[in-house]
């Protein structure tokens, strides 16, 4: 599998020599040659990984996902986990009160 933003097939365009489709990527429609696929004609509905313009392979559903999950694990912050919530923190520069009962 390649590094892509996985999106789904909306419709093939005419013209364009058969190598263009409309593609729905995270619910921004997107026009993207697909004369690079090795597979068969694609139909609408059908999963592809996207890079630089470029549909460069067909993924299921799950693979999509897999990908999604893979480009939001890169995009977070070093120093968040999955794990339970924490506690909101005071802003920075702010020094946290607590008033305990007398």
């Amino acid at each position: 599998m390649c590094l892509g933003i996985p999106g789904r097939v909306v419709e093939l365009l005419e013209g364009y020599g058969g190598q263009l489709a409309l593609v729905d990527v995270a619910g921004v429609q997107r026009k993207i040659n697909i004369g690079l696929l090795d597979e068969g004609p694609l139909e609408p509905g059908a999963w592809v990984l996207i890079h630089m313009g470029f549909a460069l392979e067909c993924v299921d559903a799950r693979g999509a996902e897999q990908a999604m999950d893979g480009l939001e694990l890169m995009g977070r912050p070093a120093d968040t986990a999955p794990g339970p919530p924490q506690p909101p923190q005071p802003p920075e520069g702010e020094q946290h009160v607590t008033h305990e009962p007398a």
